[in-house]
């Protein structure tokens, strides 16, 4: 199979598993605090990586180390953080579809620091889609009154740094195998993340033996693995095998499988935050649409 065809296969693999993380880190956050479930997902994912590719690490040169520290920063450990505060106020299907926002900052970001050019069509999705981001925050706030949507920063913060780590692996990593970048990240995460986890008093013995802990616990062990560990490998290797534009496109289908998770875990959704959601997913599309080549006579 070309290479071409496979960037298709790990973008749809990873809309399915990253569409389902944002309910696991809700009923994660069911027997855990935000700290917890962002620390607990980083140390598990760590130790899953280490097992299955320590000895990966070898390919990173000394002077790649300093990208793959700023790469875990940004790819992984803030994120992680950001996306369960997010979800102690707000819906996890409207998390998901400010995760959408990563093409556009990534199309910003590139313009701003690393001199990538913007097409016209780029431009236009930008605009379009922060509208929408704009929309989808009101909506919400109006909707669910009761929920604090201050705390949808959270996620677009989150997609800001999605955003700078693309353009970081694709200008400063592309020699190193997917595998090796992705165990190199956690391996430098893992102390800190242990560090994190021990002072939030996770190690307790009267924690670990509640039952809803136990729970939440099994749910993000399957996220770590799943969801952060493979997950992480596949978008590392699509970002080398495309480009930051397209390797951010999976937040196209990432909405409609949480979408899905949360309407069948009892979410609301208004018709004015799917209008919402479908004007960010335009402005993505405007922003990966290509420019027409006109035929030579």
């Amino acid at each position: 199979m070309q290479q071409s065809h496979y960037k298709w296969l790990y973008l749809i693999a990873l809309s399915l598993v990253w569409g389902s993380s944002f309910i696991l880190i809700k009923k994660g956050l069911v027997g855990l605090t935000a700290m917890q479930l962002g620390a607990l997902r980083t140390v598990l994912a760590s130790i899953f990586l280490l097992i299955i590719g320590f000895n990966s690490i070898k390919k990173i040169k000394k002077e790649q180390w300093k990208w793959i520290t700023v790469s875990a920063l940004l790819g992984s450990f803030f994120p992680a953080f950001f996306f369960a505060f997010a979800e102690l106020e707000i819906d996890s299907a409207i998390v998901s579809i400010l995760n959408s926002t990563v093409p556009i900052l990534s199309i910003i970001i590139g313009f701003l620091i690393f001199s990538v050019q913007s097409t016209k069509n780029q431009v236009i999705g930008v605009f379009v889609g922060l509208l929408g981001s704009i929309f989808l925050i009101g909506s919400g706030a109006t909707l669910n009154a009761d929920q604090n949507y201050w705390y949808a920063l959270l996620p677009l913060a989150a997609t800001t740094m999605y955003a700078f780590n693309v353009h970081i692996i694709k200008r400063h990593l592309q020699e190193i195998p997917a595998l090796s970048i992705t165990v190199g990240c956690f391996t430098i995460l893992f102390f800190p993340a242990l560090l994190v986890l021990y002072f939030s008093d996770f190690f307790q013995a009267e924690l670990l033996q509640q039952e809803e802990v136990q729970i939440s616990i099994g749910y993000i062990a399957i996220l770590s693995v799943v969801g952060t560990g493979i997950a992480k490998i596949l978008f590392n290797r699509l970002v080398q095998l495309s480009n930051p534009v397209f390797s951010t496109s999976v937040t196209y289908l990432i909405p409609v499988v949480a979408l899905t998770w949360g309407i069948l875990d009892g979410e609301t959704f208004s018709l004015w935050q799917a209008l919402s959601g479908i004007v960010i997913l335009i402005g993505v599309y405007f922003a990966n649409k290509k420019r027409k080549v006109k035929a030579s006579r």
